[in-house]
């Protein structure tokens, strides 16, 4: 393992330069030539490293990139992360990566490009040790997993499979835990349907679709449920056309989170019934269910089995390390609910996803690296057959 960290600190400032040089790479979801940008620089990393690389072009979206490498060994591992990122093209030209001691502040710098490059980083660290005692290593890379539109959710499917056990590339929570569990997502989209009416003149002939909705939405908050764990939140709202108009027609957007399939089908069932409701005459509603709303991703006894072999790493390496679970959604559940052990958050240590203060730890770049490297070789090495 020394030589591992020797290696990764000897190549701490190429990391560093190609953390920038990714993240002055636009890379939003609905952008689909400057994710490719991002996409065509990781092929032709993978290229150089020996990997044979197929890509899945999408017409709204950037491409998804399959990398496989083979070894002499019987282990196989998939590691996972997405090139997207939530920030509009421009932003890394107004907001440029910086370094401040030790925070290294730059989009996408947490989520998730810092966490690609762990990966790259670790494998080309088992390349420097002669470490090849695998039957497969899998790196699989989606554009799209920050947006509703998912495309890339069978491929992601198909590809669990080509691994024993799944690692994804996440960054550790803030305060450095691993993530061994999240919740799964039940998302909805709810309509009112009223009568318009001039508000003024005769609003007793309208009937307030918004009226109603906010009603139902008093109802949804309602399935709250700290104590089990069950979240419910309405984040979209719209309505209406003009102050003096009745409002015929209001849309919200919705989610409720559990970490088990059986809270999200309460929480569905609940949603129905709420749904079903009059609340004011002659409103009718519309409900609809998206199909590709991410599962759980379960602490099974495998994941248990992988949390404590990376506690024992990260002790050899010198650093304390728990697992936590977390309401917030990754594509790692859906490997989960494949029937994989993932183990998750295993990027460098950062926070502030998504904001203009988003971040990496540059001192925790080398020692998570190592530990993923060492996880990987060690999960080869248990599967051997």
């Amino acid at each position: 393992m020394k030589q591992l960290v020797s290696y990764l600190e000897a190549r701490l400032s190429d990391y560093l330069a190609d953390l920038i040089t990714l993240t002055a790479m636009d890379s939003y979801s609905y952008d689909r030539d400057d994710v490719n940008h991002v996409v065509d620089w990781l092929d032709a990393r993978f290229q150089r490293s020996g990997f044979t690389v197929e890509r899945f072009a999408n017409a709204a979206a950037g491409d998804d990139l399959l990398a496989v490498r083979r070894g002499r060994g019987r282990g196989r591992v998939l590691l996972l992360g997405h090139s997207d990122t939530v920030f509009p093209h421009g932003t890394a030209a107004k907001r440029p990566t910086t370094i401040n001691g030790d925070v290294i502040n730059g989009p996408g710098a947490c989520d998730m490009k810092g966490g690609l490059l762990a990966g790259i980083y670790a494998l080309e660290a088992l390349d420097a040790v002669g470490f090849d005692d695998y039957e497969q290593i899998v790196f699989l890379i989606v554009s799209d997993e920050e947006i509703d539109e998912r495309h890339a959710v069978p491929l992601i499917r198909r590809v669990s499979h080509m691994g024993d056990a799944v690692l994804t590339l996440e960054a550790a929570r803030e305060n450095g835990d691993i993530v061994t569990a999240r919740k799964g997502i039940r998302a909805f989209t709810g309509e009112a349907f009223g009568r318009a009416a001039h508000s003024g003149v005769e609003p007793e002939k309208g009937r307030s679709a918004i009226l109603a909705m906010a009603r139902q939405i008093e109802a949804l908050h309602a399935l709250n449920d700290p104590a089990r764990e069950i979240s419910v939140n309405v984040g979209y709202i719209e309505g209406g056309q003009l102050r003096n108009v009745v409002p015929d027609y209001a849309k919200i957007k919705f989610e409720g989170r559990s970490f088990t399939p059986q809270g999200l089908a309460e929480i569905e069932a609940a949603v129905r019934a709420i749904f079903a409701r009059a609340v004011v005459p002659d409103v009718t509603f519309r409900l609809h269910v998206e199909e590709d709303s991410l599962p759980p991703m379960p602490r099974t006894a495998e994941v248990e089995r992988l949390e404590r072999m990376a506690i024992d790493i990260a002790t050899e390496l010198g650093f304390p390390l728990k697992g936590a679970k977390t309401g917030g959604a990754a594509d790692g559940s859906i490997c989960a609910s494949e029937g994989l052990p993932v183990l998750d958050g295993l990027g460098p240590v950062g926070g502030l996803d998504h904001s203009p203060n988003e971040y990496i730890l540059k001192s925790s770049i080398v020692p998570r690296t190592a530990l993923l490297a060492e996880l990987i070789a060690r999960i080869c090495q248990s599967n051997q057959t």
